[in-house]
């Protein structure tokens, strides 16, 4: 099916009309006095830049000594942990290409055959599309290109096609589950971000193999999603993949949401994709209008209802860090240094950010801290397009706390909460492939990776177009 994107004469008025009454704010609202930070020299960038190796070398060796074969170790019991009834390698998958890239080329090479050997998808078990997808087809694909391994796009060829039942819906939105070997669905109600992040992977893997049906059905997933915004150009909490009706209508950019906006733009720039690009312009000019909101001298995004652009809560978390980076990627470099800014305070608040912070207030309003990698993602980006070592510095300050108080002896633990730094015995995979990646090439030259030839999936995995084939 050929995915459009249309606006009908009564929705641009609608439009026109609800995107009036929601204040714009200006650039000069932005403009707060910047906290201080100590500067970073390049040789002190350079010694970080080996101190995160070093770090990620010690959480992998934790990992091997405990949990090999396994998704997950719990670093606190020194246990293994599995997401379902048979691993799926989740972390040797997650940290391959984060290996690779740090030159860790013994640690690579094992977890590379590992994989060889044993990741098995014919399971009898059901599995969540998106974070299979973003975690393991992600990280297969950006680690084949990385390594040239054909074993690995072989895996990744073998698990899209078990997943793809999942975009058999009455609207093309796809099930939340599916079960890796019956091909059974599960899971009619799911969120933007479950149904429209998913075309980088697919999408890659279409150009990887000269199949275009991945390509087309996740394209399609992510359009229809879009085609149900409002006139605002934003989106809700949760919308059922059968009727396409939306269940919740709270829109922000947070998790549920995230993602999809990340895809918009990310689509356009891996793929050239015009009407991914329409469709990101549309929906970052609602966001900014009806979701950017100046609260105690700083930039914040909240909570607001998606058809009216009504203020529904004053929360901005973790999660919501990501979207410096997504706004210097899209050229907002203004709204980018702004949002970052009042990152930083909120990691100030208690030495790490939470999970949940009602910036009007300035409480916390869930404390855990998970180990996410959105504010260094943000930082590395914007390092990157402005060159400022303001950048690097807060990354120094984010790298010493998260040392600090989340490293053990076999790795690192989340923490139950920010306030008393007490750990949670949890490591998820994405601290290998997103938090210590980005807190690498933050610190590494520049030739550690080339950003400009490269798009990063939401898990931090890098993909790049094939050269063109010689036909």
């Amino acid at each position: 099916m050929t995915s459009r994107t249309r606006f009908a004469p009564l929705q641009r008025a609608l439009c026109i009309m609800m995107l009036a009454v929601v204040p714009a704010l200006s650039q000069a609202a932005w403009q707060t006095p910047a906290l201080a930070l100590k500067p970073v020299t390049e040789a002190e960038s350079a010694a970080l830049a080996q101190r995160v190796k070093e770090e990620m070398r010690h959480a992998w060796q934790g990992y091997k000594q405990y949990a090999w074969g396994h998704d997950a170790l719990n670093p606190l019991s020194k246990k293994p942990r599995d997401w379902y009834e048979h691993s799926l390698l989740m972390t040797p998958v997650d940290a391959l290409d984060t290996l690779v890239i740090m030159g860790l080329k013994d640690e690579a090479d094992e977890a590379r055959e590992l994989i060889a050997a044993k990741l098995d998808f014919d399971q009898d078990m059901y599995v969540q599309n998106f974070e299979i997808t973003i975690r393991l087809l992600g990280g297969l694909q950006s680690a084949y290109q990385l390594t040239g391994d054909q074993r690995l796009l072989d895996k990744a060829q073998d698990l899209a096609k078990r997943l793809m039942p999942v975009f058999d819906s009455p609207t093309g939105l796809p099930y939340t589950h599916v079960n890796l070997h019956t091909g059974k669905v599960r899971g009619n109600v799911s969120n933007p971000a479950e149904t429209g992040t998913l075309v980088l992977e697919f999408g890659m893997l279409s150009r990887l193999t000269g199949n275009p049906v991945y390509f087309e059905k996740s394209k399609r997933a992510l359009v229809e999603t879009y085609r149900r915004a409002s006139p605002l150009g934003l989106v809700g909490s949760a919308i059922n993949v059968e009727t396409g009706k939306w269940e919740n209508t709270d829109a922000h950019i947070g998790g549920g949401i995230d993602s999809y906006y990340e895809y918009l733009y990310k689509c356009y720039r891996l793929f050239g994709d015009n009407e991914c690009k329409a469709m990101w312009d549309h929906s970052i000019d609602g966001i900014n209008k009806a979701l950017a909101d100046k609260r105690n001298g700083g930039l914040w995004y909240g909570h607001a209802d998606m058809n009216t652009g009504r203020r529904i809560k004053t929360q901005y978390g973790a999660l919501d860090a990501f979207m410096p980076a997504l706004l210097a990627l899209g050229g907002d470099l203004p709204r980018a240094k702004a949002l970052q800014e009042s990152g930083l305070r909120m990691w100030r608040l208690n030495g790490l950010e939470p999970e949940a912070l009602d910036y009007a207030k300035m409480k916390v309003l869930s404390p855990g801290y998970a180990l996410r990698p959105e504010i260094i993602e943000s930082a590395y980006y914007l390092n990157h397009y402005t060159g400022n070592p303001r950048y690097r510095a807060m990354g120094r300050e984010f790298f010493e706390d998260f040392v600090r108080y989340c490293r053990t002896d076999t790795g690192y633990a989340a923490v139950k909460d920010v306030r008393t730094k007490e750990k949670e015995d949890s490591e998820e995979s994405f601290v290998f492939a997103e938090t210590f990646k980005y807190y690498y090439l933050l610190f590494a030259p520049k030739e550690a990776l080339d950003f400009n030839a490269v798009t990063f999936n939401t898990e931090a995995h890098p993909l790049r177009l094939p050269a063109p084939s010689a036909h």
